[in-house]
């Protein structure tokens, strides 16, 4: 794989399309030396030798294909748990594990532990290096302007074994290949790296949003991870900007932004502009924020933030504050494995479609009527996937996942070349995210039957309820609606806040970060609707073309009809009373320890 440039410019920009160029024409040839690659590099693993790639077998990738099993996280846990609490040898790879990566959710609800080595943060480095590429064939002149992308870290830990555990993109803010990147025209940020890395969300939001606003001006694209973040900061910014206007004012930071890393990078930024302060006030004193993007950043050419799977949700308020500023999707990554670009990214967010680069790992194809079985045969590879069907997507990594199930299914929707394109059509088993949350229905259904148990001292019970993810207001939450069957006593308010509050400690570590940590979603709340409301439901499933002998009430539901026939039938709402417990804990490398 060619290494990451240090810098860009017309003459790298060429060199780097070309290398897309190549790849997407020759997708078999790389993907056959991507695993030949893996398979040596990691011919000492002892999860190879154990599925009997030892002897004339290793390296082989037939053998590989004949031989290796289609795997998800419990099956490679024990092995997982070994190197977190401190097992050195080659297990999962040959080269050492540097460090895990936390991934959403385990259907028992805790972080899973991807493992990585030093080499992926140059592969990702190089991913990223194509951004600007390819996005500068749609937008010229990049180089002339800032870009506002509202970056945080998270918490992290350390297993009992000494390795980090964070997620993938506070490993790579804190990498070298980050915190140390040579100067390029086209990748200047209005935030100062020490307020991305400063470890309180509120400083370090307040921080480089002042910073964005200060240079105004200059910005040409703005920008978060995910769509949910970005609206997190213009609601940040709705209640904060006197602050902020009062310190352009004055040339001085807020006494609240009390990291003094962060003040003295603010610092020299900064500078007393009463004329811009003027500016920002008059525009965030209208009455409506429709457009503010435009019109506090008015030299914006696009809005970077992940719109697809369930970020979806988000596009109609994203359209509204950037008043038809293009939403841009740029980049398909988890924390297995950085996996390709869309290479038409100024496109409509319903039609993103992601070209994976051959270069990043082996990529196999799980047919979705066929997901079930779990054969071998049954994968296709990549350069063999067929336009219109669907396909969860299998990955071999550099750094010890072989044949895992990311749980992401693709369709292939047309061709860059000889390389297929996908666009995103779920995550499997997920039934509500606000954030980076992923809460399945049986998790869901495990903390509300926690949680009805405090109903049973006033004889009442339920007898249905569903969900769905409420992001009509930022922070998003979870709805719950409740049908109850009476009894004995009244229930009170105070019974159903419990409810609320104790669903919420069931959920998983991820939703109580989102929950605790970042202040991305809201206090979960408990619609109680009346009796009948349920017998409507099915009513009108039924109508819909539902059979009755197999209709059962959905757990998790879009907004849409059902939503809206939930609401005119609420009779009382609760909210959580306080946050759940959370903390940066060890349950992802708590479980029986496989020879640790």
């Amino acid at each position: 794989m060619p290494e990451a440039p240090t810098t860009s410019s017309p003459e790298e920009h060429r060199r780097l399309l070309a290398f897309i160029e190549d790849v997407t024409n020759n997708p078999d040839k790389f993907q056959r030396r991507v695993l030949a690659e893996i398979l040596t590099q990691n011919s000492a693993a002892e999860y190879l030798h154990r599925h009997g790639l030892t002897g004339t077998s290793a390296g082989d990738p037939d053998a590989f294909r004949r031989i290796l099993p289609i795997v998800s996280y419990s099956d490679i846990q024990p092995d997982i748990l070994r190197i977190a609490h401190g097992d050195t040898s080659p297990i999962l790879a040959g080269r050492p594990i540097s460090e895990f990566l936390t991934s959403s959710g385990t259907s028992g609800g805790e972080r899973k532990l991807m493992p990585t080595i030093d080499d992926e943060l140059d592969r990702r480095s190089f991913l990223y290096s194509l951004l600007m590429p390819v996005m500068s064939q749609f937008v010229p002149n990049l180089n002339a302007g800032k870009g506002m992308y509202l970056l945080f870290v998270k918490s992290e830990a350390r297993t009992p074994g000494g390795l980090l555990a964070r997620p993938v993109l506070t490993s790579y803010y804190k990498s070298r290949h980050f915190v140390k990147r040579e100067p390029d025209p086209y990748n200047v940020y209005t935030s100062p790296t020490e307020a991305i890395l400063c470890s309180d969300s509120y400083q370090s939001m307040y921080a480089q949003l002042l910073c964005g606003l200060t240079q105004n001006a200059e910005v040409m694209r703005v920008g978060a991870v995910f769509a949910s973040g970005l609206i997190r900061a213009i609601k940040f910014l709705e209640k904060h900007w006197p602050r902020m206007c009062r310190d352009m004012r004055k040339g001085t930071i807020d006494e609240e932004v009390t990291d003094r890393a962060v003040r003295a990078a603010v610092g020299r930024i900064l500078r007393p502009d009463p004329v811009l302060a003027d500016h920002i006030e008059a525009e965030c004193s209208k009455e409506s924020w429709k457009g503010i993007i435009r019109r506090l950043w008015p030299n914006t050419k696009y809005i970077d933030v992940i719109v697809t799977g369930t970020m979806a949700q988000y596009i109609p308020t994203l359209d509204f504050y950037g008043d038809g500023l293009p939403l841009a999707c740029t980049m398909y990554a988890s924390s297995e494995c950085y996996f390709g670009l869309n290479l038409n990214p100024m496109c409509n967010p319903t039609e993103v479609a992601y070209t994976l680069i051959p270069t990043m790992g082996y990529f196999e194809f799980l047919p979705v009527s066929l997901e079930g079985d779990n054969h071998n045969q049954d994968l296709v590879e990549l350069a063999d996937v067929k336009l219109g069907h669907d396909y969860e997507l299998v990955v071999t990594t550099y750094a010890g996942l072989y044949r895992y199930r990311v749980g992401d299914v693709l369709r292939v929707t047309g061709f860059k070349n000889k390389a297929p394109q996908f666009s995103f059509v779920k995550r499997k088993n997920v039934g509500l995210s606000i954030d980076s949350d992923k809460t399945d229905e049986v998790e869901l259904h495990a903390a509300v039957e926690k949680a009805v148990r405090n109903l049973e001292p006033f004889g009442a019970a339920l007898a249905e309820y569903t969900s769905y993810a409420d992001t009509t207001m930022i922070p998003g939450h979870y709805v719950l609606y409740w049908e109850l069957r009476k009894g004995r006593k009244e229930v009170p308010a105070s019974v159903f806040e419990d409810c609320c509050l104790a669903i919420e400690e069931s959920l998983n570590s991820v939703y109580r970060q989102c929950r605790v940590a970042d202040g991305s979603i809201g206090p979960l709340e408990i619609r109680v609707v009346e009796e009948g409301s349920f017998d409507k439901l099915m009513d009108y499933a039924i109508s819909q073309g539902a059979s009755i002998n197999q209709y059962k009430a959905p757990r998790c539901v879009r907004p849409g009809q059902v939503v809206e026939l939930m609401e005119g039938r609420v009779k009382e709402r609760y909210f959580s009373p306080t946050c759940p417990k959370w903390s940066p804990g060890n349950k992802m490398w708590m479980g029986k320890n496989n020879g640790a």
